[in-house]
């Protein structure tokens, strides 16, 4: 067996395995995902690796449109879209374009910011940060429903600075509270998942609500000497307070180690690749670091890892935080801001069709499967969709951090 050895302060330490990766090189990527043709293939066994069923007629012929990216039932020529119901769905751009992006943010170890994505895709600021933040929703959705479990160290973050003219310390409008949470192995302590998860403040109520969304009941949480972090003992989890004062000492306290390290390196990171983060689009970003550090022992595979989750069923909101309104509030403003001749509906009619109760009302929205269904003659009704979106968004379960996928255990390689 051959250690490899780097010299640090005059001493000869073993590397680490998980920092010395080899990765993916950019020249290997490309060779798998440089040509259109390729990148819709592996879209293709993506979104189904047993092959592709009509859903009219069950039949499993196809033809490929030249024109469009569709596929074509041989038989009842219905019409699959190989995009629709993905983050890639009505893109202009092509799905090279899209891979080298999602290989960019998968190997980037600090984060890549917009402007630095925008030159090396050669695509404008505006284009790059969206295609951006739809990938970082995909890497945040990926995690969201993952519960922590066994041994877990919590502390208290804020991120932002003072706003001129304003409060120092917690107390300052800039600030944003989050829960750093990092479950541990029970022998050795080390690492194996992260959470990062905003919240309203730090006050029992909240800590308590936070546990039952994020902690298996039972669970063995170490903290510091912060009174509200006894809130998670009311979701049924066990609680260690450890007092450990200030300065720097106390952030090498033994059973808190882990926690204070990876905060230190999640704010290093933030503040050396995008200096500054709104707090509507935080969420994001804190899930993108959290999405590499959980899956950070297979380097190489992080990129491929990352495509189901692109392929899946993906919204986008405009923000993360905080807690978006109630859905009749949302869609009442979004009807009264947006709404054009012929394409007024209330909201009563619109919760009603998503309730199954009005099913013929005008929707152009893809189906599950991915077939694109066009309901009646009513092809105008863009501010109509917007005001679905709205009470779907906001009738979610989990309207504080978003739509959320259910995680289930074959979801764990992705």
């Amino acid at each position: 067996m051959i250690i490899k050895y780097t010299r640090s302060a005059s001493l000869l330490v073993p590397k680490n395995k998980v920092q010395f990766q080899k990765g993916v090189s950019l020249r290997a990527f490309l060779d798998s995902y440089g040509s259109e043709s390729q990148c819709e293939h592996a879209l293709l066994q993506i979104r189904w690796p047993h092959g592709l069923d009509c859903p009219a007629c069950g039949s499993a012929s196809f033809c490929r449109l030249r024109s469009h990216r569709l596929l074509q039932c041989n038989r009842c020529k219905r019409q699959v879209s190989l995009l629709a119901g993905t983050i890639f769905q009505s893109t202009k751009l092509p799905l090279t374009t899209w891979f080298l992006a999602i290989y960019l943010l998968a190997q980037a170890k600090n984060g890549i910011s917009a402007l630095e994505l925008g030159r090396l895709l050669g695509v404008n600021n505006n284009t790059a940060w969206l295609l951006k933040h739809k990938l970082l929703q995909a890497m945040r959705e990926r995690d969201l429903g993952r519960k922590l479990r066994g041994t877990v160290q919590i502390d208290d973050a804020y991120m932002g600075g003072k706003k001129r003219g304003g409060k120092r310390g917690r107390g300052s409008e800039n600030k944003t509270p989050l829960v750093t949470a990092v479950q541990v192995t029970d022998d050795t302590q080390q690492p194996v998942v992260l959470r990062l998860s905003l919240v309203a403040g730090f006050r029992k109520a909240e800590l308590e609500r936070w546990a039952r969304e994020h902690l298996e009941p039972g669970t063995a949480v170490h903290s510091d000497g912060l009174a509200c972090f006894s809130g998670v003992e009311a979701a049924g989890c066990q609680h260690e307070a450890i007092v450990t004062g200030g300065g720097p000492g106390s952030c090498e306290t033994s059973g808190l180690v882990w926690v204070n390290t990876t905060l230190g390196n999640v704010k290093r990171s933030m503040d050396g690749s995008y200096h500054a983060v709104r707090p509507k689009y935080l969420a994001r970003y804190l899930a993108e670091f959290q999405y590499r550090f959980n899956r950070r022992y297979d380097l190489a595979a992080l990129a491929e890892r990352l495509l189901p989750a692109a392929a899946a069923r993906c919204r986008c909101p405009t923000r993360c935080w905080p807690p978006s309104p109630s859905a009749a509030s949302r869609a009442a403003a979004l009807a009264g801001a947006s709404a054009r001749p012929g394409s007024v509906l209330s909201i009563r009619r619109a919760q009603a069709h998503l309730s199954g109760q009005d099913p013929g009302f005008p929707t152009r929205r893809p189906s599950a499967n991915g077939t694109s269904s066009a309901g009646s003659a009513h092809h105008e009704a863009i501010p109509v969709l917007e005001l679905l979106d709205a009470i779907r968004i906001a009738d979610t379960p989990d309207t504080a951090n978003g739509p959320s996928l259910v995680f289930r255990p074959e979801d764990a390689r992705g």
